[in-house]
C-alpha cells in the first residue's frame, strides 16, 4: 500500500514538471548550395542552433545520384542544414549563407566550376521561398545588383556517400601528392588553395562569414 502511495505521488510529480516545461520548436531544415559542400557543412556545423549538416546533391533528374555521376545528372553539391529555430533563425541562416559565398558568380564557386558548384536556395515551402527572396533582395542591394544565386522550389535531398560527411574534421588518412594526410589536413590546405575565404571577404568586406577555424 505504502509503495503504491509513494510510486502514485511520483508519478503526479513528474506530471507537474512535464507540464511545467516550455515547449520546445521543432526541428526545422534548410537546403543550401554553395559550391563544395565540405565547406557549407563546416561552416554551418559552427553556427548556434544548427542541430545537424549533412552534405548532399540536389536539383537534378536523376536519382541515386553518386559523386561520379551527380554532375551529369543536374544535381548540385547541397548540404542539409537541421536547425532548432527557437535559436537560430531560417533568416539568420540565410543571412550567413549569402555572406559565405560569392553570390555574383555564375559559373560555379571559386576554385570549382560548373553547375554543380553553383550556389542555390532550394526553399522547402511558401514561408522559406518569400524568406529567401528577401534576403537574396538584401544581398543584391549591399553588392550592387550584382546577386544571382537563385531561389528555387524544394527538390529531394540526397545525401552524400559516407566518406564525404563531416569531411573537414575527420581524422581518416587519404593518400595525397604529399603522401598519407588526414583529410581534415586536406580540407584545410583546399579551401586555402581554393581562395573560399579570400575571395569572401573580397566581396563582402566586413560583412563576410568565412566559419569559425
Amino acid at each position: 500500500m505504502l509503495r503504491r502511495s509513494l510510486l502514485a505521488a511520483a508519478f503526479s510529480l513528474t506530471a507537474m514538471v512535464a507540464v511545467s516545461q516550455p515547449a520546445t520548436a521543432e526541428k526545422q531544415t534548410a537546403i543550401f548550395a554553395g559550391g563544395c559542400f565540405w565547406c557549407v557543412e563546416a561552416d554551418f556545423d559552427k553556427v548556434p542552433g544548427v542541430l545537424d549538416t549533412v552534405s548532399g546533391y540536389a536539383g537534378g533528374s536523376t536519382e541515386n545520384p553518386t559523386y561520379r555521376t551527380y554532375s551529369s545528372g543536374g544535381h548540385r553539391e547541397v548540404v542539409k542544414i537541421d536547425f532548432d529555430d527557437a535559436k537560430v533563425s531560417y533568416d539568420r541562416l540565410l543571412e550567413i549563407f549569402f555572406r559565405s559565398v560569392d553570390p555574383t558568380d555564375a559559373g560555379g564557386q571559386f576554385c570549382d566550376r560548373g553547375e554543380s558548384y553553383s550556389t542555390a536556395v532550394y526553399a522547402l515551402d511558401d514561408a522559406q521561398k518569400a524568406a529567401a527572396e528577401k534576403a537574396k533582395q538584401e544581398a543584391n542591394a549591399a553588392l550592387g545588383g550584382k546577386v544571382i544565386t537563385p531561389v528555387l522550389g524544394s527538390a529531394r535531398f540526397w545525401p552524400a556517400e559516407d566518406y564525404h560527411q563531416n569531411y573537414y574534421q575527420s581524422d581518416e588518412r587519404i593518400l595525397s601528392r604529399f603522401g598519407l594526410v588526414k583529410k581534415k589536413d586536406a580540407y584545410k590546405g583546399y579551401r586555402k588553395g581554393c581562395g573560399r575565404d579570400a575571395r569572401v571577404r573580397q566581396v563582402w568586406g566586413e560583412a563576410a562569414f568565412t566559419g569559425i577555424k
